[in-house]
């Protein structure tokens, strides 16, 4: 799935009218996977290549040098194959998977900046896609007056929006239904500067 510039300039457009009602600020981070472990592909496509020459011996006159070429070979395709985003993290148990994509969301929260605002009051709306993961972090402020179930209807909205195709979209309602949650607890005022970029980061 990919965003187009003008779907970016959509959601940077949605970023910058939610927080035209509310002194917290919204950043957004649309990541394809948030694992880049290659360990387990790699040692499932040698022990696949490991085990060929055997069968090989077992069945076949094959010459030892064909054998060996075919080993080599297999191992390289397999490895490709296995090292493929969405193959690699098919690899990975349901429950490893969220917490790797959860762990890169906390990640995303200190990088671009939410975790160091004066008032503790922005969010970040994180996807990851290989993992099919959606989560939304808010910081301290907000999340002493708002429970973490509050945002569950921009992350089902978001969801929903995903499966049909239609991230941008799916952001941008996202941000819409946060943008008034804020609202409520942060209200904007004339002094508010914007001290987050309105756009969302591709990692």
């Amino acid at each position: 799935m990919e965003i187009s510039p003008e779907d970016r300039e959509r959601i940077s457009a949605a970023i910058h009218a939610a927080e035209g009602k509310t002194s917290g600020e919204i950043v957004c981070v649309l990541a394809r996977t948030s694992s880049d472990a290659t360990a387990l592909p790699i040692f499932i496509a040698a022990l696949i290549s490991l085990a060929l020459p055997w069968l090989l011996v077992a069945t076949t006159a094959m010459p030892v040098f064909r054998i060996l070429s075919l080993q080599i070979a297999v191992f390289l395709v397999a490895t490709a194959v296995l090292c493929l985003p969405q193959v690699r993290v098919g690899l990975i148990p349901r429950p490893a998977r969220r917490a790797v994509a959860h762990r890169a969301a906390l990640e995303q929260f200190a990088i671009r900046g939410v975790a160091h605002r004066k008032d503790r009051n922005g969010i970040l709306i994180f996807v990851s896609l290989a993992e099919r993961y959606a989560r939304i972090i808010a910081d301290d402020g907000i999340a002493a007056r708002v429970p973490q179930s509050e945002w569950q209807g921009a992350i089902d909205a978001l969801v929903a929006h995903m499966r049909d195709g239609r991230i941008a979209d799916g952001f941008i309602i996202a941000i819409e239904k946060c943008g008034n949650v804020l609202a409520t607890q942060f209200p904007g005022n004339a002094t508010d500067r914007n001290e987050l970029r309105d756009r969302i980061y591709l990692i």
